[in-house]
C-alpha cells in the first residue's frame, strides 16, 4: 500500500497479529489510513514460480492496481477483497463474480504467464 510505505505487504494475512481475521486486518488497515490523504492507492501482487530441484524453470509476476475504499463492500472473496477497488472498475474485488476475478486477478495473471513461459520454453514438446 503506497500510503503506508508498502504495508501490509507480504505479511498481509497477519497484519493485525498472529490471530488476525480478515475483519481485524481490514479494520486496522482502515484505521491506519484515516490520517493519510486519498486516494489510497494499492496493488495486489503475486509471484508464481515453476521449479525443479535446484533450478527455476519459469517465473512471472501478476499485478492488479487499485485503491482502498473507506468501508467494506461485497460478499465474495477473502482478505482485503471487500476494500480493494480495482483500477478502472467501480467494484471492489468482493463485488466481482468468480469468473471476473479469475480473469483480472494478480494470481491468475501470474499463473497464466508461467504456463505461457513453460509452453514457450520447449521443455514440454
Amino acid at each position: 500500500m503506497d500510503a503506508l510505505g508498502g504495508r501490509p505487504g507480504v505479511k498481509s494475512a497477519r497484519y493485525a497479529g498472529d490471530q488476525a481475521t480478515d475483519e481485524k486486518n481490514i479494520a486496522l488497515l482502515l484505521e491506519e489510513l484515516l490520517p493519510c490523504p486519498k486516494p489510497w492507492t494499492a496493488a495486489f501482487v503475486c509471484v508464481a514460480v515453476a521449479a525443479l530441484p535446484g533450478r527455476v524453470i519459469a517465473e512471472a509476476t501478476g499485478r492488479m492496481d487499485g485503491e482502498i475504499v473507506s468501508a467494506p463492500r461485497g460478499e465474495s472473496g477473502f482478505g482485503y477483497d471487500p476494500v480493494f477497488r480495482v483500477k478502472g472498475s467501480p467494484k471492489t474485488m468482493a463485488e466481482h463474480t468468480t469468473e471476473e476475478k479469475n480473469r483480472i486477478s494478480h494470481r491468475g495473471q501470474a499463473v497464466r504467464l508461467v504456463i505461457e513461459e513453460l509452453r514457450n520454453s520447449g521443455m514440454f514438446g
